[in-house]
């Protein structure tokens, strides 16, 4: 079997509002895959969905081999969004318990934890009461009981939330790390910058709908077009010329451009440096929010306020 999970037509509707159109997903084993949109693009619903925490109005799904869920839980890890853990038990108390519920026995439960603890930095918060912890260490203790279990395959929703950049970092060459032990890695988020980093394959959904699918190298090589990144100071305007510019996204400070036809980058360059200060000019492939932005087709308005929400 060559699939971790596979959707066939699954969809929910939550009343009159449809949450999840009819979708077919299918995920590599093996691979670090990227369920992308902004907030309530119907990304949570999803995930729900294929943890069996709410049913789905139709279609099928598949997790490692498995449609029936009852026969796949101590395979499988779950972050959920809205996080939620044993606050009186103390640390290692906690992930030692959550350990043997999944069939780690008793011994083996406490050294993995041990070493889990470690590598977050946690050892001398150990005997400490959960409800003790900050945001962030509570956080690093919910990740850990995620993994402790070395399940085949993880479910994360917005994994990243609630670390600061340097836990972020160890987060992610972590899950670089168990992709590489052949863990099947499942995460959702709104940050393209994050996922362009860590992911293989990917899925971008919008209003419910998949917009998207496939390996990340793929999606960039069939929907992206070359783009120029400029970081600079100065009111750019060079840009809203149609003659020069056929799309543009445009920060602030960073502005990025895909040429008009026929318009080689050497022009844009010589256009900007009419009206900016250059810091850097970088000729690259677009980005993973600038595919995503052509791809459902926003502009204007919407096409920024949609930018802010998957940046």
């Amino acid at each position: 079997m060559t699939e971790a999970l596979r959707l066939e037509g699954v969809s929910k509707a939550y009343g009159s509002v449809q949450a999840v159109h009819p979708m077919d997903l299918l995920v590599p084993r093996g691979a670090i895959y990227g369920l992308l949109g902004p907030n309530g693009a119907g990304k949570t619903t999803t995930i729900r969905m294929i943890m069996d925490i709410i049913k789905p109005d139709t279609g099928r799904i598949t997790l490692l081999g498995e449609s029936d869920p009852e026969h796949r839980r101590d395979r499988i890890g779950y972050l959920p969004e809205e996080r939620g853990i044993y606050r009186k038990l103390k640390v290692r108390e906690l992930l030692v318990y959550l350990a043997r519920l999944r069939s780690v026995p008793g011994q083996e439960a406490k050294v993995r934890a041990n070493r889990w603890l470690e590598r977050f930095s946690l050892s001398e918060r150990a005997e400490d009461k959960v409800e003790s912890l900050s945001k962030g260490n509570a956080q690093k203790v919910q990740f850990i009981a995620t993994v402790l279990h070395q399940p085949e395959a993880v479910i994360l929703d917005e994994p990243f939330s609630g670390f600061d950049p340097v836990n972020v970092d160890l987060v992610k060459n972590i899950l670089l790390e168990l992709r590489e032990e052949g863990m099947t890695i499942i995460f959702s988020t709104h940050q393209m910058e994050t996922v362009e980093k860590l992911c293989d394959s990917i899925c971008l959904i919008h209003q419910g709908r998949k917009v998207l699918d496939g390996p990340l190298a793929q999606v960039k090589s069939e929907r992206g077009t070359g783009a120029i990144q400029i970081e600079y100071d100065g009111r750019p305007s060079f840009h809203r010329d149609a003659s020069l510019v056929a799309r543009f996204d445009d920060s602030g400070r960073f502005l990025e451009v895909i040429p008009a036809d026929g318009v080689s980058p050497q022009q844009i360059l010589e256009a900007a440096a009419r009206e900016l200060q250059i810091r850097r000019f970088q000729v690259m492939e677009p980005s993973l929010q600038q595919i995503f932005l052509e791809a459902v087709g926003v502009v204007g308005e919407e096409r920024k306020q949609l930018s802010a929400l998957v940046q």
